[in-house]
């Protein structure tokens, strides 16, 4: 990789335009998107567009949405070049692109497309944001139950060059309507005289456009299928879904949901390329919510002002105690955004959760108490008991915050990564210095 990035640099060096076109040729297009995706300069669109047409568009695809946008603004100059990429481009890629774009932007890059191509933009470009119809390609193959094995073969050599999978052939009647789908390798195995009605079993899977795109993610988890075929309600077909295109939303869902357990208001894509200003924004408005939350923890501490003057060793431990909370109530809140995101804990599965998060969370409790017995034993013999039960009831009810906020937020039809670490460290931090000089008070008779 080295060497190759080496000669690249020498005959972009010297203008070897015709060797490089040559060189460029001879590698794979991840590859090529890998080395224009690094480079932040005039020999990014230079590089791009001595590409071969096909390598073109394989490579587009696999750059990030600002490079994309980068690469777009540096074609718009030469509109042919800028005109052949988007044509060229699958539709459901081609739609993802759009989607990032401002919306004039978008609108003046679609008429750049064939009056055929600029139907199939925005027919998909209607379809609600994170719809499955939003993700689906018209690239596809279809062949009709009346016809032999041998005449079905003879369609797909003539019209499935563009279609964005082989491995699975759908079946629709004179309506477009779907009957079937039947794999290829059943194809390939059967009779040429064959009817492909023989080879049909009528059961197959299939996606609404109007659904949304994680029921689409649901159902590719629970059948093993390269792609998946989309009907409107009537059930005529109308596109197809591949794996890679579920994966893609899969690591968008992840970014999106990651960025918010970490109290950001908006994904960052790229903290090196953000402004300072942008980059402020996005988190600066739960840090301020958070910082009004935690005087409650002050005025907690306040109202045991007593207390703490007459037994100064039970601050030594007030840090340990609520961070063991947090920590307790993250994790348990991890889990579930996790669980109910992939569909593995259903809303109505809270109380069966609680029953055994409990039991965890006591173990869990148990095990630590011992741990800061054993450091408190040296430390500040006299309140033992006191950091030993109070880590057992901090662990157990941070635990049952970070379990029933995400089932609270989806349940008010939020989104429960919402339930950030932030929040739940906060709400256990509250608790956990209440819990603690309640205990120390009832235990040491102060009030």
């Amino acid at each position: 990789m080295n060497d190759f990035k080496a000669k690249l640099h020498e005959l972009l060096l010297h203008k070897e335009w015709n060797t490089l076109r040559r060189l460029l040729a001879q590698h794979d297009s991840f590859e090529l998107a890998s080395i224009i995706q690094e480079r932040d300069d005039e020999s990014e669109i230079i590089l791009f567009r001595l590409l071969n047409r096909t390598q073109t568009k394989e490579v587009f695809s696999l750059l990030s949405y600002e490079k994309q946008h980068q690469i777009i603004k540096k074609l718009e100059q030469k509109s042919h070049k800028l005109s052949i990429l988007l044509n060229d481009m699958e539709p459901d890629d081609r739609t993802a692109f759009f989607e990032e774009l401002p919306k004039k932007i978008a609108q003046k890059l679609i008429k750049t497309l064939s009056p055929k191509e600029q139907i199939i933009a925005m027919q998909l470009l209607e379809y609600p944001e994170d719809s499955i119809g939003r993700l689906m390609t018209t690239e596809y193959v279809a062949i009709k139950p009346e016809q032999s094995v041998e005449e079905a073969f003879a369609h797909i050599r003539k019209y499935g060059r563009d279609s964005e999978t082989l491995n699975v052939i759908y079946v629709v009647d004179h309506e477009k309507k779907l009957i079937d789908d039947v794999r290829i390798k059943e194809l390939i195995l059967a009779s040429p005289t064959q009817r492909v009605a023989e080879l049909l079993d009528y059961r197959f899977i299939a996606l609404n456009a109007m659904d949304d795109q994680e029921k689409a993610i649901a159902i590719f988890q629970d059948y093993d299928r390269v792609a998946l075929p989309v009907l409107n309600s009537d059930g005529v077909l109308l596109g197809i879904v591949s794996f890679d295109d579920i994966m893609d939303v899969v690591q968008e869902e992840w970014a999106e949901d990651f960025h918010k357990f970490g109290s950001f208001s908006q994904a960052i894509s790229n903290p090196l390329k953000e402004r300072v200003f942008n980059l402020y924004k996005k988190r600066i408005v739960w840090l301020v919510a958070l910082v009004f939350m935690n005087i409650f923890s002050g005025e907690a501490l306040s109202s045991f002002e007593t207390l703490i003057q007459s037994t100064v060793s039970l601050v030594f431990f007030l840090p340990l105690l609520i961070d063991s909370g947090g920590n307790a109530g993250s994790q348990s809140a991890t889990l579930m955004i996790r669980s109910l995101a992939i569909g593995d804990v259903k809303l109505t599965d809270w109380y069966k959760l609680i029953v055994k998060e409990v039991g965890v969370a006591l173990l869990l409790g148990a095990t630590m108490a011992l741990a800061v017995a054993l450091v408190a034993s040296f430390r500040a013999p006299e309140i033992v008991l006191v950091v030993s039960m109070t880590m057992v009831i901090v662990v157990l009810t941070g635990s049952l915050i970070g379990l029933l906020l995400p089932f609270i937020f989806t349940k008010l039809k939020l989104d429960p990564a919402t339930a950030s670490a932030p929040l739940v460290t906060s709400l256990a931090d509250i608790s956990g210095v209440v819990i603690y000089f309640s205990i120390a008070s009832w235990y040491f008779g102060i009030v």
